[in-house]
């Protein structure tokens, strides 16, 4: 089999998965990446896997499915599958009161604890965590920077994501001017570019802002993230809604060997650590800190 022909898809009529085949790629990416596929997403696996038929020239799911499972399925299309089941949705200054308790609370706790003991050298560093198209990292970008003026602070800003695409299109730092209605004018007369074409309708993040972020493809299910450095605050917002309770006890577990002692947690609204056991105090809504 090859993965590799040149069909006419122009009239080629969808092909479907059967019960079988979801089952082997549903497996598969829970496996792979913690994300439960249950029978009910059948029909959305099949709708967003087609352009990767096409895209190899497959015919069929059988197909796809014995290329996946290959040895050079493996090393190439892995990365593909996960890119086209994940989720990716959020916004500039998603959350705001999470950025509010990052300079009034968080911050300053980790600097006071510094300067008690710690070497005051040593920038904050900060881990946006599932950080999809940028938003996050930027909006906390810009918090830090202008907490940064008025203080003696340094900074690192780390975000990474499971998915290569949404990492791309975060470094360039690309938007159309209505995903950033949410950002404060003073903040987007600061940090944002117009397009020369202005009928694009399009602006970007301004390079000094864009060097501070370190980008990264990191999948959570990793036994260790490859991240040699202790955080002090990790935002992991909007993520863990996608997994069962015991791959999010495990995340949770790995997130709070990566922190630094007494560093914090940020998770999504609609999340909550209550009735898993682990080892982080509740200090704020939706806002934990290690024990």
């Amino acid at each position: 089999m090859t993965a590799n022909r040149n069909n006419n898809f122009a009239t080629a009529p969808l092909c479907t998965m059967s019960n079988r085949e979801f089952e082997l790629f549903s497996k598969f990416i829970y496996d792979e990446a913690g994300i439960k596929m249950p029978h009910t997403k059948k029909t959305m696996l099949e709708a967003r896997l087609q352009k990767r038929l096409k895209a190899l020239g497959i015919d069929n799911f059988k197909e796809y499915a014995e290329f996946v499972f290959s040895d050079a399925g493996h090393d190439q299309e892995i990365i593909h599958l996960i890119d086209v089941v994940t989720t990716n949705k959020t916004d500039f200054f998603r959350e705001p009161h999470h950025f509010d308790f990052l300079v009034r609370t968080a911050i300053p706790a980790m600097r006071q604890k510094r300067s008690a003991g710690e070497s005051s050298l040593n920038p904050l560093r900060i881990w946006s965590a599932g950080c999809s198209t940028g938003e996050e990292p930027y909006t906390m970008t810009m918090v830090l920077a202008e907490y940064a003026a008025q203080t003696d602070i340094r900074f690192s800003v780390l975000a990474t994501d499971i998915c290569t695409r949404v990492l791309q299109s975060a470094a360039n730092g690309v938007y159309t001017e209505e995903r950033t209605d949410t950002i404060p004018l003073p903040l987007k007369k600061k940090y944002l570019l117009r397009s020369k074409d202005r009928s694009k309708g399009l602006v970007r993040i301004i390079p000094p802002l864009r060097s501070m972020i370190d980008f990264r493809r990191v999948n959570f299910m990793d036994d260790h993230f490859g991240i040699p450095e202790k955080q002090d605050i990790i935002f992991c917002r909007n993520v863990i809604i996608y997994f069962d309770k015991e791959t999010q006890a495990k995340l949770m577990l790995k997130f709070h060997r990566q922190l630094q002692p007494g560093g914090f947690l940020f998770i999504g609204h609609s999340e909550t650590l209550n009735g898993l056991g682990l080892p982080f105090s509740q200090v704020g809504n939706t806002v934990y800190r290690k024990d």
